[in-house]
């Protein structure tokens, strides 16, 4: 009796494990480098996918934190003092959150980067607040994505792509 409830109890562990190896896979660990001006940026985050779900405005609300990723809260880090959108940002790695709207996004710089998605992110942590312009896309992009370019970063998802600007 003891060897089959020790093999149900491995089995059921096994098959726990694997289920969550499953799942924790759905939205992998991604990251963007990139050099711009002479600061390196780089960008760690969990990449969503599609999966023919509706991504703006209900599976990503519209007019909430969002942790910009998936799992984990999405980090931006920089070796040099920057500027985002005009606004200066301190070298130093930061939580990068964002509030989506239809017509314009806020891009936040939070100094809190150990956080599991946005459930215990606090305004005051705030470093910075950036506002940016969403731009329809005809292609799709199945899986969220960051590109570090010379001129900035853009995260693009689903049929929508998010540029700031990086000086």
């Amino acid at each position: 009796m003891r060897k089959v409830l020790f093999g149900l109890a491995t089995l059921l562990t096994l098959t726990a494990t694997n289920i969550f190896a499953q799942q924790a896979a759905q939205s992998p660990a991604s990251n963007a480098t990139g050099k711009i001006g002479n600061a390196n940026i780089t960008i760690n985050y969990g990449s969503p996918s599609v999966k023919g779900r509706v991504i703006w405005g209900e599976l990503v609300p519209y007019g909430k934190v969002w942790r910009t990723g998936a799992n984990k809260a999405t980090t931006f880090e920089t070796d040099a003092d920057i500027t985002v959108e005009g606004q200066p940002l301190k070298k130093g790695k930061y939580a990068l959150f964002t509030i989506p709207e239809k017509n314009e996004w806020t891009v936040i710089f939070n100094k809190t980067t150990d956080q599991w998605g946005a459930f215990n992110y606090k305004q005051d942590d705030d470093v910075l607040r950036v506002k940016a312009k969403p731009s329809a896309s005809n292609e799709s992009v199945e899986s969220l994505k960051f590109e570090v370019g010379k001129n900035g970063v853009t995260m693009k998802w689903e049929k929508i792509a998010v540029s700031f600007g990086v000086k």
